[in-house]
């Protein structure tokens, strides 16, 4: 139950099972390959709006914690979505815009989960 997949970009990914199922929990789930994707995805777009905003912004971690259906497909039906974004002079309506931009106009991951997920987010400035 192990896996291992070649991106289009080159990159190779590895991905296994839970013991009960077959797996030896040598990689994540395939599942957490997905929210771990759709987390870079919009903190890459947060970033990216930022600095073309000439904001001066040094990092950016985002925490996901989603919730699935219990029967199959086991969709996730909810996903909440915290950034912590760290930088120099920072205004947090700025983040705020910035975090809502990759929610609600760029991020494809995010609007794929959108289809079946209640997404949610928040965030927090540190200043550096």
């Amino acid at each position: 139950m192990s896996f291992v997949a070649e991106t289009g970009s080159g990159h190779v990914l590895s991905m296994d099972g839970a013991p009960d199922g077959g797996g030896r929990n040598l990689a994540p789930r395939p599942m957490e390959t997905v929210l771990a994707g759709t987390g870079g995805c919009t903190a890459y777009d947060v970033v990216l709006i930022l600095k073309r905003g000439r904001h001066d912004v040094r990092g950016c971690k985002v925490t996901l914690k989603a919730e699935r259906a219990t029967s199959d497909p086991k969709v996730f039906t909810a996903i909440h979505f915290h950034f912590v974004v760290s930088g120099k002079g920072l205004k947090p309506e700025i983040v705020e815009r910035a975090v809502a931009l990759s929610h609600e106009k760029y991020c494809s991951a995010t609007a794929m989960l959108a289809k079946t997920s209640a997404i949610s987010t928040s965030f927090e400035v540190a200043e550096v």
